[in-house]
């Protein structure tokens, strides 16, 4: 059990997790059987998490004292708790995954408890910081087991791993063949076996078998592994996908015989396993006379087909052999029975040998005349896929182009159709309440269209902002089809879908520019302030760059920027006017220019007119001079400075950092990087050594999609951590810090002279083509105007002369577009022209900022 520890994967995040946490009707049907007959192993489990404190607001979890909560621990009750203690700060990750773990934990009767700690507490679970990073299990008082909080990485993994440690006789981890054949020979002629093989422990999948070991733990015996080598030694070379297997070993009574097994084919999710588990219990074979459409089995409960093999008297036994060989050969995917045509009172067709049935009601059964079980077998599981395929998919709404267009933005909406939106959170606008509503409040509109797969996209993260907006903001959030008012979007200058504008009585609507995504908008509303904001006192300067002032907005704005001038310096007070209008959504900006203005220059070593960049998380403040800057410099300057020097690349922030035109020094890590290595390479950047490059790391817990690029870099998945540099901009070369080496400023910096000297080989080359959708984007627009063109009795809308409040939102709108809009792009790594990497290349890197 040692070595499992180790061997887990990152968080699992994505554009999917909403949909994954929606039970269906089924999955809570599954819940309820899953706590209700399993009440014999609700023994006592107590499971202390040691943390780093955090002040959150988590409703979910109670909040106790330590001897409030060790007060409450009985026998046969289950508990987790988090202790937290109040004087060193941390992120929220790891609580917002236990939050998301209550309700799963607790159908397995395990309450979840909160645990504040004070100073003065003498609990050993109060202690040390470096205690502070175990997670223990409890049985009443008695400790079960302890583990590193790194593998709770997520929900699932908390789950996974409180379940593995509860169900340990019920579920075996081996690492060898040998292992497997021993469980194997000791079970034959008593028990069934349920082999697992998971990529890494805590992940999804290896929480869907502890959740279907808890149900039928008593009634087989669960395997698992994660040992890449046991599953190819059983004849399975699919090592990037969880695998379960089902062994048929009670009814081998001879030891020298192997067990039957049969392959779970769908993905491993509990509903998955289920319904598997639920046809291995099934008969192999069943017998009937009666008319196979009034013939109800589990198979088709669980939505398979029934396969009848029609058979008579003068041919039973051969017949019968057949069937059982056919039934081998579709366990798992439909029924097999026998059909004695001679006691029937249905007639079939003479040359009918096979009757098929369809899951679905309604559905007439086939009478087939098939020469060999290959056919059968062949003609059944086609049309199983069929089936699957016809499940989900509805004709009538598909898109036309759904097919060819390769677009997982398409195909998501596509999926996700059927997925209620509560749109009542929202206001609709027509043409005829637009103005009266926007003129009335403060308010934020959507602009989209019903048939566009980014517009639909974004409607579903505008519905999730509404919802976390709900009764705490005075913004009215509404949204305009397009399609249905076409006229009323070219009035409000739309030109692309979607589009968000923030509409303020007496003021230019201000373009959304930023990420389609719930918390960059968020964060854009919470920034709606006056901006920038004016300050009249030193001592209100003083607050305002320690982050008193907007206290409330310092997790949207970890920087402050405050603008000194002399109260004689017009020209430099209106250029940053500018800039901080132009900025507002983005970033907190103040100006001070009162007559005592010296007070603060002096203090901050500032040379008026000047910047002061308060950064809240580092809890410095810097300078910046802005001598002869217009508002366009301004604003670059800004946006230059709210770069973070050492960041965590995401899918979100890498388009920022990608408009440098730098290579990119990457350090890959499987969590959280050693100090050491961060400390080395900010070393480096204080000397001046890296300003030729952007270093960067990437955490694969957080974002999964970088094993993908490292595997594209290897041909096998390197070692972690791992330092590379990667030219995008000029040549699209390679290269990877030595492995054998240890990532210290010394060693960094001679392996860097030597990548600029041309002294170290690549390698791999980027290819150098250009990424590009499948198809041409649309001008739907111009689609719309032809249409239109094609009716000779619609009148034409007259091109009336647009306000000068539109064309100042139009003016914003570009010129915001051309600083702040960033190309959407993912972390698949791009290519730069061939030159030499460390200048900057012949044309600028480039892409389309209206694709998503």
């Amino acid at each position: 059990m040692q070595r499992i520890a180790w061997k887990y994967y990152p968080r699992q995040q994505d554009h999917n997790t909403e949909q994954n946490r929606e039970k269906s009707p089924a999955s809570v049907q599954l819940q309820l059987m899953m706590s209700s007959s399993f009440n014999i192993f609700r023994v006592g489990i107590s499971f202390v998490i040691m943390c780093i404190f955090y002040k959150s607001a988590v409703d979910s979890l109670s909040e106790l004292s330590p001897q409030k909560y060790f007060s409450t621990l009985q026998p046969g009750k289950a508990s987790l708790a988090y202790f937290c203690q109040a004087d060193s700060p941390r992120t929220s990750i790891f609580l917002e995954e236990l939050n998301e773990a209550v309700t799963p934990l607790q159908d397995y009767g395990i309450s979840v408890a909160k645990v504040n700690c004070v100073k003065e507490e003498t609990s050993r679970y109060c202690g040390k910081e470096k205690d502070l990073m175990k997670a223990y299990l409890f049985r009443g008082n008695i400790l079960l087991r302890e583990f590193p909080t790194d593998v709770l990485f997520d929900v699932n993994a908390i789950v996974a791993h409180v379940l593995f440690a509860l169900l340990f006789n019920e579920v075996k981890y081996i690492t060898t063949l040998e292992d497997l054949q021993n469980i194997e020979n000791a079970l034959k002629g008593k028990a069934n076996i349920a082999f697992a093989y998971v990529r890494a422990i805590g992940t999804p999948e290896h929480r869907a078998v502890m959740e279907a070991a808890f149900v039928y733990g008593t009634t087989y015996q669960f395997v698992l592994t994660t040992e890449t080598a046991l599953l190819e030694s059983i004849g399975n070379e699919d090592i990037e996908n969880a695998h379960l297997y089902f062994f048929h070993c009670k009814q081998v009574l001879d030891l020298t015989l192997q067990c039957r097994r049969t392959l779970m084919e769908q993905p491993l999710t509990t509903l998955n396993i289920h319904q598997f588990i639920k046809t291995m219990e099934a008969p192999l074979l069943t017998e009937v006379t009666e008319d196979p459409q009034q013939v109800s089995t589990i198979h088709l409960q669980l939505g398979l087909p029934l396969v009848f093999i029609v058979s008579q008297q003068a041919t039973y036994e051969a017949d019968r052999r057949t069937a059982e060989w056919v039934a081998w050969r579709l366990l798992g995917k439909a029924g097999v029975l026998l059909l004695l045509r001679d006691s029937l009172e249905v007639d079939i067709p003479q040359h009918a040998n096979v009757v098929f049935r369809r899951a679905e009601e309604g559905v007439p059964v086939e009478f087939l005349v098939l020469d060999d079980i290959d056919s059968l077998i062949s003609h059944v599981e086609s049309n199983v896929h069929v089936e699957e395929i016809q499940e989900d998919e509805d004709e009538d709404t598909k898109s036309p182009n759904m097919d060819v267009q390769d677009d997982e933005v398409a195909e998501t909406v596509y999926r996700d159709r059927k997925r209620p939106l509560p749109l009542e959170l929202t206001v609709e606008l027509t043409e005829e309440t637009f103005n009266t509503t926007v003129v009335a409040s403060d308010s934020i509109v959507l602009f989209y269209a019903g048939w566009q797969a980014v517009s639909m996209a974004f409607l579903q993260s505008y519905i999730d902002l509404a919802i976390k907006l709900k009764g705490t903001s005075t913004m009215l959030l509404t949204r305009v089809n397009c399609a249905d008012w076409s006229d009323l979007c070219t009035k409000q200058n739309v030109t692309e879908f979607p589009v968000v504008k923030m509409y303020k009585e007496g003021k230019n609507p201000l373009s959304y520019a930023g990420m389609l995504g719930t918390e960059d908008l968020l964060k854009f509303i919470q920034l709606r302030i006056s901006c920038p904001v004016n300050i009249t006192s030193v001592q209100e300067a003083e607050e305002y760059l320690s982050g008193e002032l907007y206290k409330d907005l310092i997790s949207y704005s970890s920087v402050s920027v405050l603008g000194l001038f002399s109260p004689n310096m017009t020209t430099a007070k209106e250029d940053f006017t500018e800039a901080g209008n132009y900025l507002k959504g983005y970033v907190i900006t103040g100006i001070y220019s009162e007559e005592d203005v010296l007070i603060l220059s002096d203090k901050y070593a500032a040379t008026l007119p000047a910047l002061l960049l308060s950064r809240h998380k580092e809890g410095k403040i810097e300078s910046i001079p802005l001598a002869n800057s217009h508002a366009q410099d301004i604003i670059q300057i800004i946006t230059n400075a709210l770069l973070e020097t050492f960041p965590e690349i995401t899918v979100e922030n890498l388009p920022i950092y990608l408009r440098l035109q730098k290579p990119l020094l990457i350090l890959f890590s499987d969590g959280s990087i050693n100090p050491q290595y961060k400390k080395a390479i900010l070393m480096l950047v204080k000397e001046k050594h890296l300003d030729s490059l952007t270093p960067c790391w990437l955490n694969l817990k957080n974002t999964p999609v970088g094993r993908g690029i490292l595997q594209s870099y290897f041909d096998t998945m390197p070692p972690l951590p791992l330092l590379v540099v990667v030219n995008l901009h000029s040549g699209g070369q390679v290269f990877a810090f030595p492995s054998d080496q240890p990532i210290t400023e010394q060693n960094l910096l001679l392996w860097l002279k030597k990548l600029e000297a041309g002294l170290e080989n690549h390698i791999t080359i980027l290819p150098a083509q250009e990424w590009k959708p499948p198809l041409p984007a649309y001008d739907f627009l111009s689609m719309m105007d032809a249409a239109a063109s094609q009716h000779p009795t619609r009148k034409d809308p007259e091109c009336t002369k647009e306000t000068d409040v539109q064309e100042n939102d139009k003016k914003q709108h570009e010129d915001k577009s051309a600083i702040i809009k960033e190309p959407i792009e993912t972390l698949r790594i791009k290519h730069w022209n061939r030159s030499n990497w460390f200048k900057e290349g012949e044309k600028s890197f480039r892409h389309d900022n209206k694709e998503l």
